[in-house]
């Protein structure tokens, strides 16, 4: 064959496009398991932040100090559990699905300590973002928070994961009642005190997506909130130990 040919040329082109998109199919497919453990890994490792525990070994210290793994819908029921000794969670594909879905099974993560997980997930101001808050056991107070994004701007909206005095301003803040659970605003704009945190300097945009995003999550969970909450009365839950009484609207 003529390699000076246009047909060498459109031939030669065609095999090579095709050995190199089989070796990139291959190595896709072969990295595949490595790198969704290592997603895993890495969401466990936000949901331990939240929950305020540690380990060198993130599989094996989820496994040891978790106490349990649910699956609640809307309702505030349990609709299912997640496997512990396979580490199974909610990455942040399975909270996006979870917000469009009309029977929802959103995960609640319970930690020997006493803390309770929930995750959040939202759109932020170039990409989604998401986040883990940890619960005291009245499931009102906040403990610690972790949050993530992809595509934030460095310095400014991505100081929502790496800032550690903002993940710091959250707690010991609870969630509110009515149609403001929670919010990320300037102090001038914040209509609360105790469930809402100050914006980041210089990322209102991103700041108010994370508050929105959050409101929207613990709206979600509220039930499973206000069901399960434990007050100082023996360990009970409140609704074990409050008599139905009429009480004064706020």
């Amino acid at each position: 064959m003529n390699t000076n040919s246009n047909t060498y040329t459109v031939i030669y082109s065609i095999i090579l496009v095709v050995i190199v998109a089989a070796v990139l199919a291959f190595a896709a497919t072969f990295l595949k398991p490595t790198q969704e453990a290592n997603v895993k890994k890495d969401t466990i490792g936000q949901i331990l932040t939240a929950a305020t525990v540690e380990g060198e070994d993130i599989l094996a210290t989820y496994q040891q100090e978790i106490e349990k793994a649910i699956l609640v819908d809307i309702s505030g029921e349990e609709v299912g559990t997640l496997n512990i000794e396979e580490c199974e969670v909610y990455g942040t594909s399975d909270l996006k699905r979870q917000i469009a879905a009309e029977d929802k099974a959103l995960p609640v993560y319970i930690f020997k300590n006493g803390i309770t997980v929930v995750p959040c997930y939202g759109a932020g101001l170039w990409g989604p973002i998401w986040g883990y808050v940890g619960f005291e056991g009245d499931l009102k107070t906040i403990k610690a928070v972790r949050f993530g994004h992809k595509g934030e701007t460095p310095g400014l909206g991505a100081k929502i994961a790496d800032e550690p005095s903002f993940a710091e301003a959250f707690v010991g803040q609870q969630v509110g009642t009515g149609e403001i659970l929670f919010e990320v605003a300037k102090p001038a704009n914040r209509a609360t005190e105790k469930n809402g945190v100050d914006a980041i300097s210089g990322a209102t945009i991103t700041s108010q997506a994370l508050g929105k995003t959050l409101n929207q999550w613990f709206g979600f969970y509220q039930n499973y909130f206000t069901k399960n909450a434990v007050c100082c009365c023996a360990g009970k839950a409140c609704e074990e130990v409050v008599e139905p009484v009429n009480t004064v609207e706020e």
